[in-house]
């Protein structure tokens, strides 16, 4: 990439977080009640353990609500804010026509949008995150290995990006049909319940978890989770690791193919 072309998606990094941080507000109240489902997690998990009377697939109630810490972390560094939606608009209402005329990639247009997007998000929620760790820091167990910082650094950077790009091509959709909503509160249903959100994958059976390791799911968010807590180590953490570099790929060259038909559709029916 030319100096130039760093140079102009740069400059439409810095529109994106003046107009974001507008929105500072908005941001900070989402994180806070969002915390909510927290103490819901909290009283159910204790309930469970206490029924239990012991441990959970090697989880204990202490690990499990640093299981769920992590998680609301790595959703709020990783998780796009309504990109689909404003994807759509520039579609439906034509806004892509004045981008079309110039030099640069639409897709990368969207990436510094979605980068600052996520700048301001987390400089906004991470304070009230922080708060919460506090709380219950007598949970919180830091890895005493400097590479499983790195490896879940890499692997949330690439959770990031991945779901990134299933946002986007899921916006391209927009060439086709008037309202995306509907499929997106599908895939986002997928992903809850099969990217770690509402439970942790290794809890589930044996089969069941050898199939979603191969689900795109599995690694927007649990996988950078579960290498931060050593439960990815050795050839599973290689394995996993590699799976999520080939998904960070397939969604990279998924988001371009969509974009290709419908900038296709888009043109043959006179937009």
């Amino acid at each position: 990439m030319s100096t130039s072309s760093i140079a102009k998606y740069a400059s439409v990094f810095n529109i994106g977080l003046q107009n974001t941080f507008v929105y500072r507000w908005n941001y900070f109240l989402r994180a806070l009640f969002g915390l909510i489902p927290l103490a819901g997690t909290v009283f159910l998990w204790a309930a469970v353990f206490k029924e239990r009377g012991g441990g959970l697939h090697g989880y204990d109630y202490g690990s499990m609500i640093y299981y769920y810490l992590l998680t609301i972390l790595v959703s709020n560094l990783v998780v796009p804010t309504e990109d689909e939606f404003q994807i759509a608009a520039d579609i439906r209402e034509g806004q892509i026509n004045a981008l079309l005329t110039k030099p640069m990639s639409y897709l990368a247009y969207r990436t510094s949008i979605f980068l600052s997007a996520r700048l301001v998000y987390c400089f906004v929620t991470l304070p009230p995150i922080a708060v919460i760790f506090i709380y219950f820091r007598e949970y919180v167990v830091l890895p005493t290995d400097p590479l499983v910082y790195v490896l879940a650094v890499i692997s949330t950077v690439m959770a990031a990006f991945i779901q990134f790009f299933i946002t986007y091509s899921l916006a391209m959709f927009a060439f086709w049909i008037l309202e995306i909503s509907t499929i997106v509160f599908i895939v986002y249903s997928f992903e809850y319940f099969l990217g770690g959100q509402m439970f942790p994958i290794d809890i589930m059976p044996a089969a069941v978890q050898a199939v979603m390791k191969w689900l795109p799911f599995y690694y927007e968010l649990f996988c950078p989770v579960a290498i931060f807590l050593g439960r990815l180590k050795g050839p599973d953490l290689v394995q996993a690791l590699a799976i999520q570099t080939g998904w960070l790929l397939l969604t990279w060259m998924w988001a371009r193919f969509m974009w290709q038909r419908g900038l296709g559709h888009y043109q043959a029916v006179g937009g």
